[in-house]
């Protein structure tokens, strides 16, 4: 038998990524016995971090020995140069690796350039990662292809070399597409939905969607306030926000929510709590905090929408937990969809903030009656290559769908982003809905 000792780097980290996921697993249960709700998840988080570290060791043993360790052996290898490039490559994966532990110890009312620069850094080693792997792909086809009798030579080599170093340039010009694409203000996306039994007299009501802002690390007051003056432009008559509005704890970052008390809808501002509110373990705290600034959350509940022309015209507006509490076991939450549409009958229209699409769709199976569902959660995958594994994970992906012959879902691709201040193949929305009567 092979012992740990003989096992290649990457598999040694492939074993400790197990491990740290596994004594995640063992200490749940103990954990939920012997520390209160706030530090379980805080412990849970920095397990999560410790994981997600240990993963990108594969990778970034690969990158290494991609970059550096490759050209070790050319003439190159003793100059200065040579010398300062291993010390940017060494500092390019310490960023990415320390971008998951910035959520536990620098967020603040407006983001730390370390944030910024950390996390930039985790967005270009995942575009680096898929390059690398791609182009090496390409090259053992290559190889397959051409026949593995043709003799190794000069030109076989610079093709090797080739790799990191096309790998390298890609990722830069993407690195710098994305940051740009990210640093635009959100864009207004105007669509217009049939709502089945919308009374007439409600025709033309205004409703803007906010998803996903994620204040935290990365994003703060100055880009909050930015939205914030965006949606009143927009003079919304409902201001619905459909989850991961932070990925802090209330007390933490109170000053850079402030811009929230400006928003002033005349039919109210409401909000449904996503997976990173939970992660926060503090969602208590921010349903207070929310509600000193008239927004609403709609706690597995519903609340009337009356027409401003008439007090018998109205339609329900219900809001449900995210799913991951559950999955969290968050005391005193989680999806209940009986529960939020309690006193919404299919007599008149039904419109539904759910976080993800995934809860959209087990909703529209346990209640095909709902009308309109609005959720957020995908970002639109964010960043090349991720798109096609959020579009695969999701079954609705970003944008409006149509289900039956009553019912739309409609799923925000994101008015800000999650850690990552990039945006490759997708772009942050305030979106503007139009309820027509059908």
């Amino acid at each position: 038998m092979i012992s740990f000792k003989q096992l290649p780097l990457e598999a040694k980290a492939a074993v400790a990524a197990g491990m740290v996921f596994f004594s995640m697993m063992l200490s749940r249960t103990y954990l939920a016995e012997k520390l209160d709700l706030r530090m379980r998840h805080w412990v849970l988080r920095l397990q999560m971090a410790l994981f997600a570290n240990t993963l990108m060791l594969m990778g970034s043993l690969h990158v290494w020995r991609s970059t550096v360790t490759m050209f070790t052996r050319s003439s190159a290898a003793s100059s200065l140069c040579f010398m300062l490039w291993k010390i940017a490559v060494f500092m390019f994966l310490a960023l990415a690796h320390s971008s998951f532990f910035t959520l536990l110890f620098l967020v603040a009312e407006e983001p730390y350039f370390f944030s910024l620069a950390a996390y930039t850094c985790l967005g270009a080693y995942i575009i680096l990662i898929f390059f690398l792997f791609t182009l090496g792909s390409v090259e053992q086809a290559y190889k397959f292809l051409v026949g593995r009798g043709a003799k190794a030579g000069t030109g076989n080599k610079n093709r090797t070399a080739m790799k990191p170093v096309l790998a390298v340039m890609l990722t830069l010009v993407l690195t710098v597409v994305g940051l740009l694409n990210a640093s635009q203000p959100p864009t207004v996306n105007s669509v217009e939905i049939p709502v089945h039994k919308l009374p007439s007299t409600m025709t033309n009501l205004k409703v803007v969607l906010l998803s996903d802002i994620h204040l935290g690390p990365t994003v703060g007051k100055t880009k909050l306030a930015m939205i914030v003056r965006m949606v009143k432009a927009l003079k919304p008559d409902i201001t619905v926000i459909v989850g991961d509005l932070t990925d802090a704890e209330a007390e933490i970052i109170r000053p850079a929510v402030e811009p929230l008390g400006e928003l002033d809808s005349p039919l109210g501002t409401y909000f449904v709590t996503g997976n990173h509110e939970y992660y926060t373990s503090d969602v208590s705290n921010w349903f207070e905090l929310l509600k000193s600034f008239n927004i609403q959350p709609l706690h597995n509940e519903n609340v009337k929408i009356v027409s401003p022309k008439s007090a018998d015209d109205w339609f329900c507006l219900a809001g449900v937990d995210d799913i991951e509490a559950d999955v969290l076991r968050y005391s005193g939450h989680g999806m209940d969809l009986k529960k939020a549409l309690r006193g919404c009958s299919s007599e008149h229209a039904i419109v539904l903030l759910a976080h993800q699409p995934i809860a959209a769709k087990w909703a529209l199976q346990e209640r095909p009656d709902i009308n309109l569902i609005l959720s957020g959660h995908t970002h639109g995958g964010q960043i090349f290559p991720l798109n096609a594994g959020a579009y695969l994970l999701n079954p609705f992906f970003v944008g409006l769908y149509k289900v039956g012959q009553n019912t739309f879902v409609y799923v925000s691709p994101g008015t800000m982003y999650f850690g990552i201040p990039m945006r490759l193949g997708s772009r942050a929305e305030i979106t503007e809905i139009i309820l027509r009567s059908a």
